[in-house]
């Protein structure tokens, strides 16, 4: 498939079937992740796999009404970053996401992305606060998104490329 293809096939999926991913093709998107360009070649960003239901169930409560579909997930992917590696770690950890994010497309796999960065429990913690009691990551690493991934149980179509909104490239100027 060429890569604009999958692009446009690329949808967010929030409904698993109660199957395991295969563990090749969940191999394939974490190698994807990990293959992800960083800044200076520092890979500031790092990734924690969760197939424990009860810690899904907890990250599902993440932040209220926009990370349920984690709770259905075969795994989740944590992001979190190192702040002393580099002061990108959010560009560093996001690239990972998007690469995995396209992988899991290509392997069949739904995924969903579940910014964390900057968003608050409805306790009033941070997402940052409430994964690192549940996952126990260090100090140095803060919290940006979790990748849901499960068999798909859902189908969207493919985004239409003649329907992409060009409004958002300007040429030369403003």
């Amino acid at each position: 498939m060429e890569l604009l293809d999958l692009m446009l096939k690329r949808r967010s999926i929030r409904a698993y079937k109660d199957e395991k991913i295969e563990d090749d093709k969940l191999d394939k998107i974490i190698k994807a992740g990990m293959l992800a360009p960083s800044s200076r070649n520092g890979h500031a960003g790092e990734m924690i796999l969760v197939r424990d239901k009860e810690v899904l169930k907890a990250l599902a409560d993440i932040k209220p009404g926009s990370a349920a579909m984690i709770a259905g997930a075969d795994c989740a992917v944590v992001v979190i970053g190192n702040r002393e590696k580099t002061d990108v770690w959010m560009e560093d950890s996001a690239i990972i996401m998007t690469q995995m994010h396209l992988m899991a497309t290509d392997q069949g796999v739904g995924s969903c992305w579940v910014q964390c960065r900057g968003r608050k429990h409805a306790d009033g913690r941070t997402c940052d606060q409430v994964a690192r009691d549940l996952l126990a990551y260090p100090e140095a690493y803060e919290l940006e998104s979790i990748l849901a991934l499960g068999m798909p149980a859902e189908e969207k179509p493919a985004y239409d490329p003649d329907h992409i909104k060009g409004n958002q490239v300007h040429w030369d100027k403003f």
